[in-house]
């Protein structure tokens, strides 16, 4: 027995000795490093930054629909945009891409393009309609959740070219977009009827099959003719006139040019 016994605390002193030396609350990634396996702790600060701040324009969004500043709630969402938009670029930039990251942008992005729309609409119009109206709500926030799902198992198994259903940023400023809009009219029916129409339906287009372009393609770093700079500053005059309007119909225009182009695109011949 008492072999047995110091056996047996040989190997569980064996088996600790193995697990890796971790300290508490720290991240610990494994990263290839000339094809080995290399263990890192830590995280990277500037990427992971700028996504805390997108998170938190995300949650401000929703304190200030709360207490009814429904303009404020809508620029935070753009504003997200923005910071979710730097947040990639600077970590491929500066080569500090990370699981840690991915992982943190995802869920950054339900909160400022899942929870935060959906809860801003449901403030500004949609809380009159009862049930009705949380129900529609839910409808976004889960097909944005399901949207983010499915882009995280799709990624390096579609084309770059498109995206796989209504981006969730494009959604949200949708949503945010219109009640920038429309956020001083008086709550009508007709506009109660386009609140119902544009959240449910960006909920349901981003869980469709239908194809966005990404603009992933356009070569951004190559030269271009001198007039496409002069074009850049005709668009964000047009922006600087009235920002709302041309944001939400941009984005509007976007979100229905997949069902448009689905719908007349040229379905092949079948052989004869």
């Amino acid at each position: 027995m008492s072999e047995e016994k110091h056996s047996v605390e040989a190997s569980t002193v064996k088996s600790h000795a193995q697990e890796p030396e971790v300290d508490m609350g720290e991240v610990v990634e494994e990263e290839l490093v000339g094809g080995a396996p290399v263990r890192r702790k830590g995280i990277y600060l500037l990427p992971n930054a700028l996504t805390t701040a997108s998170l938190f324009s995300g949650f401000y969004a929703i304190v200030a629909a709360a207490n009814g500043l429904f303009d404020n709630a809508a620029v935070a969402v753009f504003v997200s945009m923005i910071l979710d938009g730097l947040d990639g670029r600077v970590a491929r930039m500066t080569n500090t891409q990370s699981k840690f990251g991915e992982e943190y942008d995802s869920l950054a992005d339900m909160v400022a393009f899942g929870v935060a729309p959906g809860l801003v609409a449901f403030f500004w119009s949609l809380n009159g309609l009862g049930k009705f109206g949380w129900a529609i709500t839910f409808i976004y926030v889960a097909g944005a959740a399901l949207r983010l799902a499915r882009f995280n198992t799709q990624i390096g198994s579609v084309d770059k070219k498109y995206f796989v259903g209504l981006p969730s940023p494009s959604a949200a400023a949708c949503v945010a977009g219109l009640v920038w809009c429309f956020h001083a009219f008086d709550n009508a029916a007709w506009l109660t009827a386009l609140s119902v129409l544009v959240v449910g339906g960006t909920g349901v287009l981003m869980v469709s099959n239908i194809f966005y372009r990404s603009f992933k393609d356009l070569d951004l770093r190559g030269r271009v003719p001198f007039a496409a700079i002069l074009l850049f500053v005709l668009v964000l005059i047009v922006i600087a006139i009235d920002p709302a309007t041309v944001l939400f119909t941009g984005f509007l225009v976007y979100a229905l040019s997949g069902p448009v182009r689905a719908l007349f695109r040229r379905k092949p011949r079948r052989a004869a």
